[in-house]
């Protein structure tokens, strides 16, 4: 449907984009007493904005990737403890990454025409049902999963999706493994809902021990294998296509959490074989420059339409009476409520800003943030920094570290206070992963933790997003250098 076509059949339906304009700029009154010359402005205005081409990214001339420009707040000044003020260093992108500019322009070009999806006849409804769907196919092939063998359902965030996930393929006896490298996200879903949950657990820089997958899956009793695309503590890339192909062999469902890869390294839910693919992947845009509660579950459409996710309401439904009920397939079957629109068109403008950025050179940027300030925190002494620092081509721009005798707490809140540098300090929701790096065992966790006084372990995590700059690292390094000399 063309932007004319949308005009004409706005008129028809009995409001034009002008009487829409009109009430976005407060001016309903004016439109009642003002006459024909404030109509005619206000639906001259709407024309130019319905035919205005959208802008175009930007992008820095020397790396490839989107300019600072495109971000929303990145040089907005924060007060300091002794009351001044400094423009923010984000380094807690693992968490929550700034919005993009192209996100809420997309957002506010959306919402004069915005309609229920997929349950109205009304003109603006039909307008954002087609968006919603053309959302759907972005994402799609922004992850590499074609229409022809997936579906994309909308969903919140990570979490929403993975215990939208959990709650459909798991029964009463269905044994899930997983690894204890993942965050609680992927592991107390499953923990809620499986018969029997099993780990595959990690070495002493928190790599996942790859030989653990072929001896938990050799009993044939395993039903689903859940694995994060990349760790929120270590930053460590997982091969979850090698991890399908055990799993598959197997007889399992491969599901992967995909909310630390999918702003760091290109990810495709297909292998190089029908065998290595991923059944079922979920992200959350609020950590991938959309921060509107956006998310999705990509999953095989077959397996989609045979599994009846536990999460129900209106919109899954073809039919239902007083006994019983007829299901609608994917995606419907896994929207329940009404969806998120703007979350989710946010989603597709952040996939097509990502790509334009180009994943080459956003790992390739990251890498060189990494390493930069894992050198310099190691030439700095009292810290001890998590994970492999030599061999780091495995890695996204993710670091944990602690400074002796200063509680990780304490670490963070100087580093707001005095640099403005906002990272994140606890255990991440990943507290097993972060035990093990740290030497702690569940006996000595156990032991401590109902008695006065007890502090949960921590450690301090810095995690990059591609506007960070090497300025940024070493402000970094000037503050923990600062923080650990006393």
């Amino acid at each position: 449907m063309t932007n004319a076509t949308r005009r004409e059949a706005l008129r028809a339906g009995g409001m034009s984009l002008a009487g829409i304009a009109a009430m976005l700029m407060g001016g309903c009154g004016q439109q009642a007493q003002g006459g024909a010359t404030e109509v005619a402005a206000a639906d001259s205005a709407a024309e130019a904005s319905a035919q205005a081409a959208p802008r175009q990214l930007v992008l820095d001339t020397d790396s490839g990737l989107l300019a600072r420009s495109e971000f929303i707040g990145l040089d907005e000044p924060v007060e300091l403890a002794d009351g001044t003020t400094a423009p923010a260093i984000n380094f807690d992108n693992g968490a929550t990454t700034p919005s993009l500019v192209s996100a809420l322009e997309e957002i506010q070009a959306q919402l004069p025409l915005y309609g229920s999806i997929g349950r109205g006849k009304g003109q603006k409804s039909g307008h954002s049902t087609e968006q919603f769907g053309a959302a759907r196919s972005v994402v799609l092939d922004f992850f590499g999963a074609p229409a022809s063998t997936y579906t994309c359902a909308f969903a919140g965030t990570a979490t929403d999706g993975l215990n939208k996930v959990s709650g459909a393929l798991c029964g009463p006896d269905t044994v899930v493994l997983t690894t204890r490298s993942e965050h609680h996200a992927n592991d107390l879903t499953w923990r809620a809902r499986a018969a029997e949950v099993r780990y595959v657990e990690v070495d002493e820089l928190g790599r996942l021990i790859m030989d653990d997958f072929a001896t938990q899956l050799a009993d044939g009793k395993v039903g689903v294998v859940s694995v994060q695309a990349a760790s929120n503590v270590t930053g460590y890339v997982h091969d979850v296509h090698s991890i399908a192909k055990l799993a598959h062999e197997a007889g399992a469902i491969m599901v992967v959490d995909g909310a630390q890869i999918a702003s760091h390294r290109a990810f495709s839910l297909k292998g190089e074989t029908e065998a290595e693919d991923v059944d079922f992947f979920v992200c959350s845009a609020h950590k991938m420059y959309a921060p509107f509660g956006g998310g999705c579950i990509i999953g095989k459409t077959e397996l989609m339409n045979a599994h009846v996710p536990a999460y129900r309401g209106g919109g899954m439904v073809d039919v239902v009476t007083d006994s019983d009920v007829t299901w609608l397939e994917a995606p419907d079957l896994w929207e329940a409520g009404s969806p998120n629109y703007f979350g989710q068109i946010a989603l597709a403008k952040a996939c097509e800003a990502l790509s334009a950025a180009g994943f080459d050179n956003i790992e390739a940027h990251e890498q060189a943030l990494l390493r930069r300030a894992l050198d310099g925190l190691a030439g700095i002494q009292g810290v001890t920094v998590y994970a492999d620092s030599n061999n780091i081509e495995d890695r996204v721009g993710v670091l944990t570290f602690n400074v002796d005798d200063v509680a990780a707490a304490d670490v963070a809140e100087r580093l707001a206070g005095g640099w403005a540098i906002a990272v994140r300090q606890g255990e991440f929701c990943a507290h097993p992963l972060c035990h093990r790096l740290m030497g702690y065992t569940d006996e000595q966790i156990v032991a401590e933790r109902d008695k006065p006084g007890f502090s949960a372990p921590a450690m301090v995590r810095v995690s990059m997003g591609m506007y960070n700059t090497e300025a940024d690292v070493d402000t970094l390094i000037e503050a923990v250098s600062t923080i650990a000399a006393g």
